[in-house]
């Protein structure tokens, strides 16, 4: 079975080029990011953000390792206020994406939650440009993470688009969140 992060991936590749622009609002371990900045090449630039230390660390760490650091801007803080530290980035995204849920191989005490999720999945909405791709993996099963998943599915329906649901996974599991902002090439 094709993993939700290899859908993600997949649907990355299909959008983003070289030159572009890109938003990781969870870093995390560095997977997302580390992707987004193979595809938007030397002269593209990826914003990424993390709230916890280690997250940041890690991606840097695994940047460095691919020779992809030079591409990607590290920012630690959370991702609800991520325009104040990008405000370049308004109206420029091919694409974002968000790993909703808590860090993995942490102790799972720091968790998103919808009060700054969803401020934060508006603002990178508002920012894509035309045609630009907003992809949420949301993880449910943690203490929250159902009342999250409920907000941002709610979220969702009141945009201009329509979402699509990747939802392969018992009721608790992980599922995937996809807008295409309406313009060219979505």
């Amino acid at each position: 079975m094709l993993r939700l992060t290899d859908t993600v991936h997949s649907l990355l590749a299909a959008r983003v080029r070289p030159g572009d622009s890109a938003l990781d609002l969870t870093a995390g371990n560095g997977h997302d990011t580390a992707a987004l900045a193979r595809l938007v090449g030397p002269g593209g630039l990826v914003w990424a953000f993390d709230i916890q230390p280690q997250a940041i660390e890690a991606t840097r760490v695994r940047l460095l390792a691919d020779g992809l650091l030079d591409r990607v801007r590290l920012i630690q803080a959370d991702h609800c206020g991520w325009l104040r530290h990008a405000p370049a980035a308004s109206g420029t995204l091919s694409a974002a994406v968000a790993n909703l849920g808590y860090l993995p191989g942490s102790d799972k005490s720091t968790v998103t939650r919808p009060e700054s999720s969803l401020p934060a999945l508006s603002t990178a909405w508002q920012a894509l440009r035309p045609g630009g791709l907003l992809a949420v993996l949301i993880y449910r099963a943690h203490p929250g993470g159902a009342d999250e998943d409920v907000a941002i599915a709610t979220w969702a329906a009141a945009q201009a688009a329509t979402p699509e649901w990747h939802d392969p996974a018992p009721p608790l599991g992980p599922r995937l969140l996809v807008l295409h902002r309406p313009g060219p090439g979505s």
